[in-house]
């Protein structure tokens, strides 16, 4: 049975410097809605690529004392590098200075000559060179480019037109009859505005540079660069070489781009579709931008920040999970480096680490290493089933919509339940009683699948962590072939699997070693002075104290010591020593058995010869006997104490 076709595109990007972390925000978003698509069982071709022609690439490579050809093959060696890097799953990269492409733009420029379509005439107007784009008096912001908000110049040239204002009711009836065409719907309704405000003929040449696919019946002229880089969407899928193939892929499901080149692919990529009798993309979707503090990020303003550099310090998974997250169906979503970290110690540390690493440990611990059967089920095992199978069924309508952030949300929302059902269960007290072993191995078996489903559902944006989590819970047949399916399916890990306790997947990060202070350094001075008089500490500060719930299993006087009790602690899977000034307070016998608070990541040192690891927390009164011990009551230890 032949597999359905699903088509997905990136913008091409231009090449006139390195891409920055605003291009990986486009492209892993489209991997991973082309990884999820696989997995559902798609013939899935997912493109992207690079629009070199134009203006400001030839003025660029000027500058520079090179060729433009020999310029842009440069970047784009170093844009194949970063997707290599970021594991972007395209299965074609287009530049449209490869032959195959200016043949079609050549052909279907042609084409709407002969048709009447494009006509020859004077242009005068103004033109943005970085945008690449010509402009009216009216559309100028304050007389300048409406879109990036730079200086515009005025041309006037000779230069061929493109009839658009033929197409504008066929486009119009077209939005109002395909309501998802355009996505989301506040941009579907500024591109109906613009259109219904009247279209203007597009200029289709230029004759004042080189750099560009010549018009096939005047060679003083080349293509201008939007009508040459849009066609690169079927140049790539065999427009004039491989019918079979073009017509496999054609119409595209899904053109993915950011906001500011929406009308582009809405308006005049639909209408040159419409001249030369091709069929529509089903959906044009265009997302929001990454903001920095002062706003958009930008090559010309300086202000970008480097994918690459990322990855290098906090792994691809990481990066890839903090973009998707971020991608607000449609909206801007802001950027920074502490926001990246917060949500790596958070989502991925605390709350996926961690419970994976505890699942492991206590089947390590109770089970010989050996994912024990589920035998019977109770309320609260089957809440838990039925939100494993309401996450899937949410992830896959969500990404379906490419509303990442909820998408994100669904698996989070199982991931925070998994946790729950732990503090519910108890299983470290199910584990003291032997009567209680099934009900015990039923809790780690449901664990574990909670956790194998998880997997799956991140496995679009976090391509590693199947692989890396399988090593150390071997539930995955093959993590390089999962299905989507897998995840809808509760009961599919196997019984006796052994697993592994390994190294943290998500290690968590000290916030404290970021780089790169936004503020000058008189800013920074002032800054510090003003903490300093203030004895205050920000959150980050705060956030390095790792705070835990740790049950006193053990406790006795030190020895020559009226003041210092020696507390043998459960943190979670481990046991700790921690010497404490409470015995004036306290009897020993008083503290076994409660969940105290402790600092769990405070240097150890040695009181007395005995190693301390760390230090309990207590309120303490006028006089040496009152003190307060601060202890928690129904959450289980090894917990963090936010």
């Amino acid at each position: 049975m032949t597999k359905k076709s699903y088509y997905i595109t990136t913008p091409i990007y231009y090449p006139s410097d390195n891409l920055h972390i605003g291009h990986a925000y486009t492209t892993v978003a489209a991997d991973c809605v082309a990884r999820f698509k696989r997995m559902q069982g798609f013939d899935v071709f997912y493109l992207t690529g690079t629009d070199e022609h134009g203006q400001k690439i030839e003025k660029v490579a000027l500058d520079k004392d090179m060729t433009p050809q020999h310029y842009v093959d440069g970047i784009v060696e170093g844009i194949k590098v970063l997707w290599e890097t970021m594991l972007i799953s395209n299965n074609d990269f287009i530049r449209t200075t490869d032959k195959r492409h200016e043949e079609v733009v050549k052909n279907l420029f042609q084409k709407v000559y002969e048709q009447g379509d494009i006509y020859i005439s004077e242009y005068e107007g103004w033109y943005c060179t970085p945008c690449e784009t010509f402009f009216t008096e009216r559309q100028l912001i304050d007389g300048k480019c409406p879109d990036c908000g730079r200086d515009v110049e005025r041309l006037k040239e000779e230069s061929y037109f493109f009839n658009m204002a033929k197409y504008a009711d066929r486009l119009l009836a077209h939005i109002d009859t395909h309501p998802d065409f355009i996505q989301p719907e506040s941009r579907r309704n500024e591109v109906i505005n613009f259109i219904k405000n009247g279209l203007d003929d597009l200029c289709v040449s230029r004759t004042t540079f080189n750099w560009g696919v010549p018009v096939p019946f005047n060679d003083r002229h080349v293509v201008y660069v939007w009508f040459d880089a849009l066609i690169n969407y079927v140049s790539a899928i065999g427009y004039l070489d491989d019918k079979d193939k073009f017509d496999r892929y054609w119409p595209a499901n899904v053109h993915l781009m950011a906001k500011d080149i929406l009308r582009f692919h809405a308006i005049i990529w639909p209408i040159m579709l419409m001249a030369v009798g091709l069929p529509l993309p089903e959906k044009v979707f265009a997302h929001g931008w990454i903001m920095l503090e002062g706003g958009k990020m930008s090559k010309s303003k300086g202000n970008v920040i480097d994918p690459l550099q990322l990855v290098n310090k906090y792994g691809v998974d990481a990066v890839r999970y903090y973009l998707v997250k971020e991608l607000s169906f449609g909206q801007d979503g802001m950027y920074s480096e502490e926001m990246l970290v917060n949500r790596t110690n958070s989502d991925l540390a605390n709350d996926l680490g961690n419970l994976i690493s505890r699942t492991v440990a206590m089947i390590n611990r109770y089970f010989d290493s050996k994912i024990p059967e589920s035998i019977g089920e109770d309320a609260l095992d089957q809440e838990l089933i039925t939100a494993a199978l309401r996450a899937y069924s949410e992830a896959t309508e969500k990404l379906d919509k490419l509303d990442f952030a909820a998408y994100i949300q669904a698996v989070l929302k199982l991931i925070s339940r998994a946790n729950k059902y732990i503090d519910e269960t108890q299983p470290w007290l199910l584990a003291k009683d032997e009567d209680k072993k099934d009900r015990l191995g039923t809790v780690l078996y449901n664990l574990v699948e909670t956790i194998r489903i998880a997997i799956i559902l991140l496995a679009p944006t976090m391509p590693t962590l199947p692989e890396r989590a399988n090593q150390q819970l071997g539930i995955l047949e093959d993590p390089a072939t999962l299905t989507w399916e897998e995840a809808g399916e509760w009961g599919a890990a196997r019984a006796g699997t052994i697993v592994n306790k390994g190294k943290a997947l998500f290690p968590r990060i000290d916030i404290k070693n970021l780089d790169g202070e936004e503020n000058s350094d008189n800013e920074e001075l002032e800054n510090q002075k003003i903490e300093e008089e203030n004895n205050l500490i920000d959150i980050e500060e705060f956030a390095r104290i790792d705070l835990r719930v740790a049950t006193v299993i053990a406790c006795e006087k030190m020895k020559k010591a009226d003041k210092l009790l020696v507390l043998k602690l459960q943190v979670g899977e481990e046991e700790r020593t921690v010497i404490s000034g409470i015995a004036k307070a306290y009897e020993p016998e008083q503290l076994i058995g409660k969940n105290v608070v402790l600092v769990a990541n405070l240097k150890p040192v040695k009181l007395r010869g005995v190693l301390s690891q760390g230090m309990i927390l207590a309120a303490s009164g006028p006089q040496d006997n009152h003190i307060e011990v601060l202890t928690v009551e129904k959450i289980e230890s090894g917990n963090r104490v936010k």
